[in-house]
C-alpha cells in the first residue's frame, strides 16, 4: 500500500494544510490525521514538496509508506532524496 499520512496534535492543522494544497476547503476541521493511497507513487512528490516548502507554517508530521508496514518520516533533511527515489524506483 503506497500512502501519504499526515498527523497533527493541533485541531484544524490538517484541514488548513490540505485546503491550501488542494485550493479548496475540505472541511476536516477536527481531523488530526489524514491519509491517501496513490496508484502512481510519483504523484506523491507534489504533496511532499508542498509540505516541505511550507513546513514552518503548519504543525504537521508527514509519513509515507512505499512498502507494506514500512514508514518513512518526511523531513527537511530527506525530502529531496525521497522525491528522487520515487522517480528512480517508479519511472512510469
Amino acid at each position: 500500500m503506497i500512502t501519504v499520512n499526515l498527523f497533527s496534535e493541533k485541531p484544524g492543522e490538517v484541514n488548513k494544510f490540505l485546503s491550501h494544497f488542494y485550493n479548496t476547503n475540505l472541511e476536516l476541521n477536527t481531523a488530526l490525521k489524514w491519509n491517501k493511497q496513490y496508484a502512481n507513487p510519483v504523484e506523491m512528490a507534489e504533496i511532499i514538496g508542498t509540505y516541505i516548502d511550507n513546513i514552518d507554517n503548519y504543525s504537521l508530521n508527514m509519513w509515507i509508506s512505499l512498502d507494506k508496514d514500512i514508514y518513512l518520516h518526511v523531513t527537511e533533511h530527506n525530502a529531496d532524496d525521497i522525491i528522487k527515489y520515487l522517480y528512480e524506483r517508479f519511472p512510469y
